[in-house]
């Protein structure tokens, strides 16, 4: 394909490797790693145009543009990021990244461990989204950008924004969490627990060294994501996209898929396990896990939020039950009680919290209005 109106174009990714140690929450360190990032659009001469975006569980650096003439998809975020859209490339420097323990580039279980001669593998620690947040100032500072004029996110991506804005006061503007919410809920943990045991106890998962045995857990890495797609949409969104009508007509009374539903799910599996890799996956869901900005605070988010100075935009949908609007405005009502500047909308809008990856026209509108302010800050 070739790039479509409002597209960034043909982009490349860069890898950024750091010697120096990074200390990590758990108590280890990465002695060195690799981040893969993009950019996006011209830094101005003041370097002050400058945006963050942090990707979702399973997102990476490519975040918008296409990588070659014939690239199918373009970046996971394309609807949000380029010329005149939300994200305007021709007013912000824009920098996606794949987070460290992912597996599309930057440093994870699938880069050489530190023997040298092998994969990290189920060797490579546990990370969370402070961790993150901590590689990414590091990148702030490799790339000479004095400080973040917004970062941005959707879902674990927004939790990295507010991240951003607690740790880092003074080097973030603006915040801008999307589909966020301020640590998960009982519900939510379930959920990544019962995906994480798919993949645990797949036999060929091997404790996590399945390449040494040249397997993969397929089965367990396709029921986790099949898991998480039935909680990324409304049920209303899934009973118009899918129905309850037979592919055949008529009962088979057998287990091959009969619903349209059960179809695309087991779709959505099959396609995951050549994209990812399940000791991410793992990792992934236990950073969603542990954040709680607030616990280094007594449980206190309105103590968190005081150190923030950015202002915050947070945003919502309606239908989203994974991190419903109700999550949102607990950051809004911390925020609010700290002192902060603060804008929330929450879209009313059907299919769920998948609805931030999608061009929700109320969605882009709002987003859009808010980053043109960003711009003119940084002017």
């Amino acid at each position: 394909m070739t790039a479509a109106p409002g597209s960034v174009g043909l982009v490349q990714p860069e890898d950024i490797h750091f010697a120096e140690p990074l200390p990590l929450d758990c108590g280890s360190e990465l002695p060195h790693y690799t981040l893969r990032i993009e950019r996006y659009g011209q830094l101005n001469a003041k370097r002050s145009n400058a945006v963050l975006i942090c990707h979702a569980l399973s997102g990476n650096h490519h975040a918008a543009g296409i990588h070659h003439a014939d690239d199918r998809k373009p970046g996971w975020w394309d609807a949000c990021i380029g010329p005149g859209k939300p994200i305007d490339t021709n007013r912000f420097h824009v920098v996606a990244l794949n987070n460290i323990g992912g597996c599309s580039g930057s440093t994870g279980p699938l880069s050489t461990g530190p023997t040298g001669d092998a994969p990290w593998g189920p060797d490579f620690p546990i990370v969370t989204v402070r961790d993150w947040v901590r590689s990414q100032d590091r990148l702030r500072e490799r790339l000479s950008i004095p400080r973040w004029q917004a970062v941005v996110g959707g879902s674990l991506g927004g939790m990295q924004a507010l991240q951003w804005g607690i740790d880092y006061p003074e080097l973030v503007a603006h915040v801008v969490a999307i589909a966020a919410a301020p640590r998960l809920s009982t519900q939510n943990i379930a959920f990544n627990e019962v995906a994480r045991q798919a993949i645990l106890t797949d036999p060929e998962f091997h404790g996590g060294h399945y390449l040494k045995y040249g397997a993969r857990p397929a089965r367990g890495l396709a029921l986790a994501r099949m898991l998480g797609h039935i909680t990324y949409l409304s049920d209303s969104a899934m009973a118009d996209k899918f129905g309850r009508e037979l592919m055949s007509g008529q009962p088979q009374y057998r287990f091959e898929p009969e619903f349209q539903v059960e179809s695309y799910l087991r779709y959505q599996g099959s396609r995951f396990i050549d994209q990812f890799d399940a000791n991410t996956y793992l990792r992934m869901t236990k950073a969603l896990d542990y954040f709680d900005p607030a616990r280094d605070y007594g449980g206190d988010l309105v103590a968190a939020m005081e150190r923030m100075q950015a202002q915050l935009l947070l945003l919502a949908f309606s239908r989203d039950w994974r991190f419903s609007p109700q999550r949102s405005e607990e950051i809004m009502q911390a925020a609010v009680r700290a002192g902060r500047s603060v804008s929330y909308a929450c879209i009313d809008s059907p299919l769920g919290h998948d609805d931030f990856l999608v061009p929700v026209p109320e969605y882009l509108q709002i987003f859009s209005a808010y980053m043109r302010r960003v711009a003119e800050d940084c002017a």
